[in-house]
């Protein structure tokens, strides 16, 4: 992980560091003097092992889209470009490139 010597110094003694990505190498020597805890998240973890509180996923992903619907969060996408195509492939690509995006870009159409 790319970050992980900084996160290590900066963080609080028995703080938590969460993952949701898979980071092909991760070095956990800059969290272990101070006893900070690693959480791992996966979306579907409940269902693909049947655990106890299965039907948890599905009341928390109704308390997210409640909150949605209220206006009390947000997506991050900000920009929608169309289909997925070459073109807007190269447009999505350039936009990126050039260190102006803001948020998401959505690409639709798989």
């Amino acid at each position: 992980m790319l970050y992980a010597s900084q996160a290590g110094e900066v963080m609080t003694p028995q703080g938590r560091f969460g993952l949701i990505d898979d980071p092909e190498t991760f070095d956990i020597a800059p969290f272990k003097p101070k006893s900070i805890s690693l959480h791992l998240e996966f979306m579907y973890t409940r269902s693909l092992f049947a655990t106890g509180d299965m039907n948890r996923q599905s009341e928390i992903l109704n308390q997210v889209a409640g909150l949605i619907d209220d206006g009390k969060i947000r997506s991050s996408a900000t920009d929608t470009l169309g289909r997925i195509n070459a073109t807007n492939l190269k447009k999505t690509h350039a936009i990126l490139e050039s260190g102006r995006a803001k948020g998401k870009l959505v690409l639709e159409g798989f």
